[in-house]
């Protein structure tokens, strides 16, 4: 018998998947599986990093002073102007600019996110800008806002409107809100204090008017030291710079229908006060009385502000309820609101949480 010739064995021997067991087809090469977690850990690296710079440049293009020890004059801001520019930063950040300036002769920008609703200032040089139109920001939240509160007509008078603008929000909460409107008595810290006691960051949108910052320096600190440290988170929001007003005087002639009230500069002052005071404009509006005209809702709307009304004015008996804008008076001159509020706390029958104002707009 011939014996066969053998094949010489193979050094590797090729084995099919389906031929292992199930545990064997399971098991991964131990090199490989190292290999691709290290591949994975200097990637993730290498994003954290990319992010970590990101987040470097962002907090460098960020223009936020201290606020001065003494009141700084609205001058410390020059060229201070309404524009509407479509800008994008070097790491891929977007956002509208709606004013420019400079500061110290450095030019400055107010950006608002579009989507957020929120604002900042940064240095100009950050950013390349391009005009732009209302309806190439249409589609955005920001100007959906701005739009409806300019449309929304309030109480209809011969000669004025009421409580045009954004005056309730879908939401479960309320939003507080609280008008600095010129006043000889001191801010009502009890009631601002008995917000903060609600929770870290509890928000309060106030609406400030440039001759109550001026005549109220240090309550005005005061309040940036609750906003600093994290017991307060206020958004300032534009009361006209006089917030003029006549007693006695009927209201078609009265606060911003006063004769010869220019209103462009009474909404772009006051924001040049507060930059030069070292805080940040917001996107919202609200009429001294909460009283206006078609042309003052226009007005608004040209410098890009969302008109903010109320449905909740405690003093007038208005009750809130879920989504309700509350408005109340902390600068003294309306205690009654303020005691309806500390009882409506105190009973638990205010809507909870108290939501951020930039919530309120669909």
């Amino acid at each position: 018998m011939t014996a066969r010739k053998m094949a010489p064995k193979p050094l590797i021997t090729l084995v099919r998947e389906t031929d292992l067991s199930p545990a064997a087809r399971t098991r991964r090469p131990a090199l490989p599986s190292r290999l691709a977690r290290l591949v994975l850990a200097a990637a993730l690296a290498l994003s954290a990093s990319a992010a970590a710079r990101a987040d470097d440049d962002a907090a460098a293009c960020l223009w936020r002073p201290p606020a001065p020890e003494r009141l700084a004059h609205a001058d410390a801001v020059a060229d201070y102007r309404s524009t509407l520019q479509a800008c994008h930063a070097s790491d891929g950040r977007q956002a509208v600019a709606i004013r420019s300036m400079s500061v110290g002769a450095e030019p400055l920008l107010l950006l608002a996110d579009s989507d957020q609703l929120t604002t900042r200032i940064e240095r100009a040089a950050c950013w390349t800008c391009a005009d732009t139109d209302e309806a190439s920001l249409a589609s955005t939240r920001m100007m959906r806002a701005i739009e409806e509160s300019a449309e929304a007509p309030g109480l209809i008078h011969r000669g004025f409107l009421r409580n045009a603008g954004l005056v309730h929000g879908d939401a479960p909460g309320a939003f507080v809100t609280g008008d600095l409107c010129p006043s000889l008595k001191p801010l009502e810290r009890g009631f601002l204090e008995q917000l903060a006691a609600q929770g870290p960051h509890t928000p309060v949108a106030l609406s400030i008017s440039g001759l109550w910052l001026i005549h109220h320096f240090a309550d005005y600190r005061w309040l940036v030291d609750q906003q600093v440290s994290g017991a307060l988170d206020i958004l300032w929001v534009n009361h006209t710079y006089h917030h003029p007003y006549a007693r006695g005087a009927p209201d078609a002639r009265n606060f911003l229908l006063e004769p010869g009230v220019d209103a462009d500069a009474e909404i772009l002052q006051v924001e040049r006060l507060l930059v030069a005071n070292g805080q940040t404009p917001s996107l919202f509006f609200r009429f001294p009385g909460l009283v206006s005209s078609a042309p003052l809702m226009q007005a608004v709307r040209r410098h890009h502000l969302i008109s903010l009304g109320a449905d909740a004015w405690l003093a007038l008996d208005q009750r809130p309820n879920a989504g309700s804008i509350v408005l109340v008076h902390p600068n003294g001159n309306e205690p009654l609101g303020i005691k309806l509020f500390e009882r409506d706390l105190a009973r638990d029958t205010l809507p909870r949480p108290f939501e951020p104002l930039t919530a309120a707009p669909d």
